[in-house]
C-alpha cells in the first residue's frame, strides 16, 4: 500500500479547545508508516461508515474543493493539507478535542487512489531504558479513532460514481457539522445497501431457478467476494459480482438489477455486519427441494425443533399459483 505523500499536523487540546500546530514539511516515507497506516484503516473499516458523494461541484472551502484543487496541481500537497487541517478546527472545533494529530496522508491500494484524513490522538506509555529504569514515553493510540474520512479517488472520477467518499459515524452531532465541511451530502446507509443487494441476489436465483449447486456455489463467489471488499474498505462493483453469480451470463445479473426497482448504483458501498449474517439454506429430501436466505428465519421463515418443521409464511407468487390451479 504505497503512500504517496503524508503529513501530521499537531493538534493540541488546551483547556478543551483544539488548537492546530501545523507541520513544516511532508513526513519522509518509511516502512513504519505503512504499518500505522494498515494499522489505522484496518480500525477504520471496521467501525460504522457513513458514505455520500457531491451532487455539483464543491465549493473551494470544503474538503473536496480543496481537494479538487490539489488534484489539478493547482496547490501542492503542503499546502492543501494544512489548509484542510485547518479549515476542520474552525468547523468542529470542541468535537476535536483531545490531545493528538491530524494525519492527511494520499495513498495507493492496488488500482485505486485514496486521500485520508483522520485524527490520532495520544497516550502516555511506559519502557524501559538501557539500564532497566521505567521511562514514559508519548505514543500513538491506534485503538481509538475518533474522526476519519477517506475519499476514494479514482471512483470519485469515474462518471455517474456515488458513495466515494466515507466518513466514520461516531455521533449525529459530529456528521451534521462534517458532511458540509467535507462538501458532500450523506448518501447511502451501508448495512441497507448491502441488505438490498443481497435481496437482489436472492430474488434473482429464484427467478433463475438455480439447483442446489448452482445456488450454492453463487453464494459463495458472492460473499466471499463481498467480505474481502468490506476487509479492504471497498465497496462491491455490480458488474464484477455479475460475473461471479453466473459466469456462462455475466452480464445477467447486472442486467437484472438494472431493469428493476432496487435503487442499487454501480458501486455499492460493503457492510461487514450484513454480509456476515447472510447464508443460504439448502437441502434435499423425498421429492421436497428447499432453498432460502438466512435472514429470512424469524422472519418469514419460521423453524419448529421440536416438531421438525419450517413455516413458511410468505409463499412465492408463482408456488402460490401452482398450488391454487392445481385446488381448481
Amino acid at each position: 500500500m504505497p503512500i504517496l505523500n503524508s503529513s501530521m499536523h499537531r493538534l493540541v487540546d488546551a483547556d478543551d479547545t483544539p488548537t492546530l500546530e501545523p507541520a513544516s514539511e511532508e513526513q519522509p516515507l518509511d516502512s513504519r508508516l505503512d504499518t500505522l497506516l494498515n494499522t489505522v484503516l484496518h480500525a477504520f473499516n471496521g467501525k460504522s461508515r457513513g458514505f455520500g458523494h457531491a451532487d455539483a461541484p464543491p465549493a473551494d472551502a470544503t474538503l473536496l474543493g480543496q481537494l479538487a484543487h490539489y488534484r489539478a496541481e493547482r496547490i501542492d500537497f503542503m499546502t492543501f493539507s494544512t489548509e484542510v487541517s485547518r479549515s476542520l478546527v474552525a468547523a468542529l472545533g470542541e468535537q476535536l478535542r483531545g490531545d493528538g494529530y491530524l494525519w492527511v496522508v494520499h495513498y495507493r491500494h492496488g488500482d485505486t487512489e485514496y486521500l485520508a484524513l483522520m485524527q490520532l490522538l495520544r497516550r502516555e506509555g511506559l519502557s524501559l531504558d538501557d539500564s532497566g529504569n521505567l521511562t514514559t514515553q508519548s505514543l500513538i493510540n491506534t485503538s481509538q479513532l475518533p474522526l476519519a474520512v477517506r475519499v476514494d479517488l479514482t471512483q470519485w472520477a469515474r462518471e455517474g460514481s456515488r458513495n466515494y467518499v466515507a466518513y466514520l459515524k461516531a455521533s449525529k452531532k459530529l456528521v451534521e457539522a462534517l458532511t458540509p465541511w467535507i462538501g458532500c451530502e450523506e448518501g447511502a446507509d451501508a448495512g441497507n445497501e448491502t441488505r438490498m443487494l443481497l435481496k437482489a441476489f436472492s430474488d434473482f436465483v429464484e427467478q433463475e431457478a438455480f439447483d442446489d449447486t448452482q445456488s450454492r456455489d453463487s453464494t459463495d463467489a458472492v460473499v466471499n467476494y463481498a467480505s474481502d471488499q468490506a476487509a479492504a474498505g471497498k465497496p462491491m462493483a455490480l458488474d464484477d459480482i455479475s460475473r461471479l453469480v453466473d459466469e456462462t451470463r455475466p452480464e445477467a445479473f447486472f442486467d437484472y438489477i438494472r431493469n428493476s426497482d432496487y435503487g442499487l448504483s454501480p458501486d455499492v458501498p460493503a457492510d461487514k455486519k450484513t454480509i456476515n449474517q447472510f447464508k443460504r439454506f439448502t437441502g434435499r429430501a423425498s421429492g421436497v427441494s428447499i432453498s432460502f436466505d438466512s435472514h429470512l428465519l424469524g422472519d418469514s421463515i419460521e423453524f419448529n425443533e421440536a416438531q421438525d418443521r419450517l413455516i413458511i409464511k410468505k409463499i412465492p407468487e408463482s408456488l402460490k399459483t401452482q398450488l391454487l390451479d392445481r385446488k381448481r
